[in-house]
């Protein structure tokens, strides 16, 4: 398959999480990767639930994993993805790390997203959820499917988690695309760890949702609030 790759290098990535995820302890510490299986399995013995908070390593290859201050929010998405979860670019068997070059994008992807979760499970309407901003960067080769119809589908993906799972088995960092969401923005999916610099917290948000779609943005720690159009 013949697919361009372009040179990506942003200053500023934002990826956009819930809030009620604490950190993992064993992402945070400073350890050898390879002793994570060993670590988790010994803090297992004590305390059952330990394997569902640090998910499935197996996922990442210890030589693309991560570790230190912050590793948690890169980590995370690769060991707790599943079927019920899936993306634009995975079926959920493998995780990514999705993100914008902007904020603006970042809430619009997500603000998606969270409505059609909230439609599934009819939940009553109110400020509903709590969101934190993740401030990372990007300098690295990633597939551009700028121009490609059948891979920026708004709703049906699965012409391009094919194409997703596709390119990470031909080694592929990631991808690249403009955003369905926010048309002026732009998005990556990076298929591995290590490909992205660990980021940093920026600002917390909460989303109002009406009874049928995510009426408004708030920023916590300002107050401003947002419309969503």
């Amino acid at each position: 398959m013949n697919v361009p790759v372009r040179r990506v290098t942003w200053p500023r990535t934002v990826r956009i999480i819930r809030s009620i995820h604490p950190p993992i302890d064993l992402f945070e510490d400073i350890a050898d990767p390879a002793d994570w299986e060993a670590l988790a399995s010994a803090e297992a013995k004590f305390n059952p639930r330990i394997r569902e908070s640090i998910g499935d390593l197996s996922k990442v290859p210890v030589a693309r994993r991560v570790t230190g201050p912050g590793a948690s929010w890169v980590m995370a998405p690769f060991v707790h993805c599943s079927p019920l979860r899936p993306g634009r670019f995975s079926d959920g068997s493998f995780g990514l790390y999705y993100a914008g070059d902007r904020t603006e994008v970042a809430i619009a992807e997500t603000v998606h997203h969270h409505a059609r979760f909230m439609r599934a499970t009819e939940e009553a309407p109110g400020w509903t959820s709590q969101f934190r901003e993740l401030i990372g960067s990007i300098d690295t080769d990633l597939d551009d499917a700028a121009g490609r119809a059948d891979l920026l589908d708004p709703d049906d993906y699965h012409a391009s988690q094919v194409f997703g799972a596709e390119r990470r088995a031909a080694g592929s960092n990631g991808i690249t695309w403009p955003s369905v969401r926010f048309p002026e923005g732009q998005c990556i999916a990076v298929f591995w760890p290590d490909v992205i610099p660990i980021p940093t917290q920026g600002a917390h948000f909460a989303y109002h949702w009406d009874g049928t779609a995510v009426d408004y943005v708030k920023r916590l720690d300002d107050g401003e609030v947002w419309q969503v159009s």
